[in-house]
């Protein structure tokens, strides 16, 4: 089985973590697409966020990592695309959890309240753990609106 195709994204609050994240999955031959920001300085977030989930929901990338002060504001952009299910984690066990039970293909990282070994830690978890199924698949098939 192939490597997923990993896309980046961050706001100023989020980027030294994302450059440590692109980092370690270049090194272990993940495709990364980095959606930026590409600096510290102060920026509004949905600008890369929303590039970022169009090119999952359009297939040329595979998961999503986003990184910010507190992971909410990207993750409420992120949610806001209809095929987008994304998820803060702020522990390993709900980085896996998001991939087990919600098929989530976006984590978001709050870099202002963890490590950033474990930023490290939680990525590498998301995108090796595989979505279960079985009863999970009807729950996530619910979470679409559909007019």
């Amino acid at each position: 089985m192939s490597k997923p195709r990993i896309a980046l994204g961050c706001d100023h609050a989020g980027f030294d973590y994302k450059e440590q994240v692109k980092k370690m999955l270049s090194d272990e031959g993940f495709a990364v697409k980095d959606f930026g920001t590409f600096s510290e300085d102060s920026v509004d977030y949905p600008d890369f966020v929303h590039p970022l989930a169009f090119s999952i929901e359009n297939k040329e990338n595979d998961l999503g990592v986003l990184i910010c002060g507190s992971a909410n504001g990207v993750a409420i952009t992120a949610n806001k695309h209809q095929h987008i299910r994304a998820a803060i984690a702020w522990e390993n066990k709900i980085a896996a959890l998001a991939r087990q039970h919600n098929d989530a293909n976006v984590i978001c990282i709050p870099s202002r309240f963890i490590s950033a070994d474990q930023a490290k830690q939680f990525v590498e978890t998301f995108i090796t753990t595989s979505f279960e199924g079985g009863r999970h698949t009807t729950r996530v098939n619910k979470i679409a609106v559909s007019n």
